[in-house]
């Protein structure tokens, strides 16, 4: 490194970008944000209005500033809006909003970022765009002839435009299972779609948020914890099997080790389920026009449905050169750390069972730590 203070740059103004930021200025680097939207944590604008943090606030908190007190213990979707743009200006980030970034190369021993408004260089480069840039939108037979709306997740607000209708959402993880909940409570007429085997933990045991029985993982082997943790689970909510649904065959804080997937925190659905205001299908073969039919031969009618199918990341198209520090999907081998690539760095895109923005903060600071030793040299 040349420069006594190296510039570096970090794709996205979201909660892992905002965090890597002000690590890096901690350690004494000029740091610039690209964020491709117009406003900061842009996923959080967009996410729907019921939404709340299932991490408590003491353990959402990303570094060097604390969540206000009035969040209450959940904070919601507007206290996590209204908490980054504080932490924005308490720590004064240069953010470049409209910066679509397309490409990100090496050139000259620096690192080139072309983007919607221009290129720029630095020594490093964290990206930061998240592990929900892009829906998974999947496709049925006939599903184009279905008359009804077909939207992903991610653009539900609130129940009201179903209003009288029958609606059917798929996927039951921790979005499908808040909508359906959130539907379910306004009155509608709610159909849940789960395909597979999964796992469910509630929000809390004994009185402790259940994101954070994944600290157990840094004292047991994850099949150990989950073996600890199974009775008491069973004892709260019963097993999937009491709803209508299959049990995975790991345990939760093993399928989130070895596969990324995270568990489904239970907040109400399965009450509404138990209750007959949820009603529970198995996967979907094909639409003919409002009626959609299930792998178990039966069909039902419906007037909308709601794609909760998760997001995907791949991050080939901008690193065209850098295909060594990607999987065979594009997804960042390394997150939170050193890569192949010298000055490139990837935070929070690996799911983690003590909550994301926990996750975000402890690989932004261990990003920054490496990129001062590394600036250094």
């Amino acid at each position: 490194m040349t420069e006594s203070h190296p510039r570096a740059i970090v794709i996205g103004a979201g909660p892992a970008g905002l965090a890597t930021a002000v690590c890096l200025q901690k350690a004494g680097m000029k740091t610039r944000i690209l964020e491709r939207a117009d406003t900061v944590g842009p996923a959080w604008h967009a996410h729907y209005d019921r939404l709340h943090l299932h991490t408590s606030r003491g353990r959402s908190n990303l570094p060097y500033l604390a969540f206000p007190k009035d969040a209450g213990r959940y904070p919601s979707r507007t206290d996590v809006i209204d908490y980054l743009k504080r932490y924005v200006e308490t720590f004064a980030l240069d953010i470049g909003f409209g910066c679509l970034v397309n490409i990100v190369k090496r050139n000259d021993g620096a690192w080139c970022v072309e983007h919607a408004n221009g290129v720029e260089t630095a020594d490093i480069v964290v990206i930061a765009t998240g592990l929900n840039a892009t829906p998974r939108l999947p496709d049925w037979p006939g599903q184009d002839r279905f008359p009804g709306d077909i939207l992903h997740s991610s653009a539900y607000r609130n129940p009201e435009p179903y209003d009288g209708k029958r609606v059917l959402v798929v996927g039951f993880g921790n979005s499908g299972g808040e909508i359906a909940l959130d539907l379910a409570q306004a009155r509608i007429d709610v159909g849940l779609c789960v395909r597979g085997p999964i796992n469910i933990l509630p929000k809390e045991i004994l009185g402790i948020p259940t994101t954070s029985m994944g600290l157990l993982r840094k004292l047991f082997p994850a099949h150990a914890a989950d073996a600890m943790t199974a009775p008491v689970v069973r004892a709260l909510i019963g097993r999937p099997e009491d709803y209508g649904l299959r049990q995975a065959e790991k345990g939760p804080l093993r399928q989130v080790v070895e596969d990324g997937k995270i568990p489904l925190i239970d907040i109400g659905a399965l009450s509404e389920i138990k209750a007959g205001r949820i009603s529970v299908h198995p996967g979907i073969v094909s639409f003919d026009k409002e009626n959609i039919r299930f792998d178990d031969g039966t069909s039902e009618t419906f007037d909308n449905v709601i794609l909760s199918t998760g997001y995907g990341v791949d991050l080939r198209s901008m690193l065209p050169d850098s295909a060594d520090v990607l999987d065979a999907t594009g997804r960042p081998r390394i997150s939170g750390g050193a890569t192949a690539a010298r000055g490139l760095y990837f935070c929070s895109y690996h799911p983690s069972p003590n909550g994301q923005l926990r996750q975000a903060s402890a690989e932004a600071m261990l990003i920054a730590k490496d990129a001062a030793q590394l600036s250094s040299v």
